[in-house]
């Protein structure tokens, strides 16, 4: 039993570990915690240096690698020069560059100590042109001013080159907590972020900078982290772990279809026919018991040709092949969850108010946000008693809140999520969820894959497939989580199947079942 307890633990542990997201003040503030408990400076720089040397061991596991090791003046330079004294002593070959004469005291004994075992050490990046692979600790989190002048240079002179770089903590020149680039910045191939997600590396800006990311846990006290983040730190990332346990793997043996939920599809047109069958098929994926598809009655032979098990509704049409209105007979109150929106157009919005006052959860997409966006978004979606979800792309998000302050995206999603208590899912190249209360949510996984017309569709219906099955003891922001994880993941397995260029919105529906699949207990990892 306390083995288990303990095992428990260490994954509670690592879940919020991987969880967390700090700006470069909160981890100031966490490792102030740290050195007044008692951990000496010295210590820590061993122990981070040397999981970084292990790191890169893993990445270049050949001994006759040659190592530049670009150094800067703070304790980021310091762990670097930790790391070209354990790689040395594994037989790699170690070149130090250290383009700022003057650095911390620490530092500089790393420096001497380097030095006094044969190391290479000179001021010009040209020492360390012939090196297999770059590691960057030029400068750490917390970099505010932009870089210019014989650094930026010579980071320029860096980025042309072939070989691959690791960055500790951030790429040099990326600012903590927008991504934003100082002047200039190093375009790394590997991340190694230390102790705890810093937050501009979950921000667009960051992705042509920050490479592939991966996380040094060198063991932050989860009390640190509380006392200064608290119980419910206002960012999270989502990982894999939190996706899964809301992902439909698994059924009770005597269940049917009228307990696996409900989901009405609203959309489709003559000029828009596709995207309401990738809604479908995006909803028939998540294993929802019954689809009703609301379409067109033109479209109605061809939705059940593509998904013939849904109940397809023949809508009155306008003359451009529009949905003027719905069935009398069409209970919305009687659905799990509805989706309105994909491939309606704006040419008229008759049955809106009808979708708005609906007593279940409802997601909004496509069309649905831009006609919502003609009247008063705000007034509107405070007057709904169920859960409503926006999935825009940026575009669709100022045509719904123009008037908030130019502040930053995050910001202006979490506002607008608070301000509107609806449940917004901004589609930028990383996908983020800003429920009315609670943390913010970010998928650090993306690809250009899904840079497809279509792929909103798919995601819409997954969302409301998800939304209609039973939640039990769930809550709204973990369920819509585990589907933008999904739809991420179905993007990133059908780009390594075929190419990003491949993936067009039927590859990406065909590519959710095999990814879910693979999340199974019965298939693990």
């Amino acid at each position: 039993m306390q083995d288990k307890n303990l095992e428990q633990h260490i994954s509670e542990r690592h879940t919020q570990i991987h969880q967390t997201v700090v700006t470069a003040e909160q981890m100031r503030n966490i490792e102030s915690r740290i050195f007044l408990s008692g951990m000496p400076v010295p210590a820590l720089m061993e122990k981070v240096g040397g999981l970084i040397a292990q790191r890169i061991q893993a990445f270049f596991p050949c001994q006759q690698t040659s190592v530049g090791i670009l150094v800067g003046p703070g304790h980021n330079g310091g762990d670097a020069l930790v790391v070209a004294r354990e790689l040395y002593f594994q037989g790699y070959e170690v070149h130090v560059c250290r383009p700022l004469p003057r650095a911390k005291e620490l530092t500089e004994q790393h420096a001497q100590y380097v030095v006094s075992l044969g190391v290479d050490m000179s001021q010009r990046i040209e020492l360390l042109q012939q090196c297999d692979v770059v590691v960057d600790g030029l400068f750490g989190f917390g970099l505010e001013r932009p870089i210019e002048g014989a650094i930026a240079d010579l980071i320029h002179q860096l980025n042309t080159w072939s070989q691959p770089i690791v960055s500790i903590d951030l790429p040099s020149g990326l600012h903590t907590d927008t991504g934003a680039v100082l002047g200039t910045a190093i375009q790394a191939t590997y991340t190694l972020c230390l102790g705890l997600w810093k937050l501009g590396l979950l921000q667009d800006q960051s992705l042509p900078y920050s490479g592939h990311l991966h996380l040094i846990d060198f063991d932050i006290p989860v009390a640190d982290i509380n006392a200064v983040l608290g119980d419910l730190p206002d960012i999270r990332r989502i990982t894999s772990v939190t996706a899964k346990k809301e992902l439909p793997t698994q059924r009770h043996p005597n269940t049917h279809k009228y307990r696996q939920g409900h989901c009405l599809l609203i959309g489709g047109s003559q000029k828009y026919a596709g995207s309401i069958l990738l809604t479908a098929l995006g909803a028939r994926a998540t294993g929802v018991g019954m689809i009703t598809i609301a379409v067109p009655a033109s479209l109605k032979p061809l939705v059940l040709q593509s998904v013939p098990e849904a109940l397809v509704i023949a809508c009155p049409e306008t003359e451009q092949g529009a949905i003027a209105s719905l069935p009398s007979d069409l209970l919305l109150d009687s659905f799990d969850a509805i989706a309105y929106g994909p491939g309606i157009t704006t040419e008229t919005d008759a049955i809106l108010s009808e979708v708005l006052n609906c007593a279940c959860p409802l997601v909004l997409d496509a069309d649905g946000l831009n006609l919502l966006a003609q009247h008063q978004p705000f007034e509107i979606l405070q007057a709904r008693s169920a859960p409503t979800i926006l999935t825009p792309h940026p575009g669709e998000f100022k045509r719904l809140f123009p008037a908030h302050p130019p502040q930053d995206i995050l910001q202006r999603v979490r506002q607008a999520a608070q301000a509107s208590n609806a449940y917004i899912i901004y589609k930028g190249a990383r996908v983020m969820l800003a429920p009315p209360q609670g943390p913010l949510w970010i998928n650090p996984d993306s690809t250009p894959a899904l840079a497809r017309g279509g792929s909103g569709d798919v995601l819409t219906g997954i969302l409301a497939g998800l939304l209609s099955q039973p939640l039990e003891e769930h809550s709204f922001s973990e369920v819509l989580c585990s589907g933008i994880w999904w739809h991420a993941q179905a993007g990133l397995f059908a780009a390594r199947q075929r190419t990003e260029l491949g993936v067009d919105p039927l590859t990406l529906c065909k590519s959710l079942i095999p990814t879910i699949a693979r999340q199974s207990p019965k298939n693990p990892l």
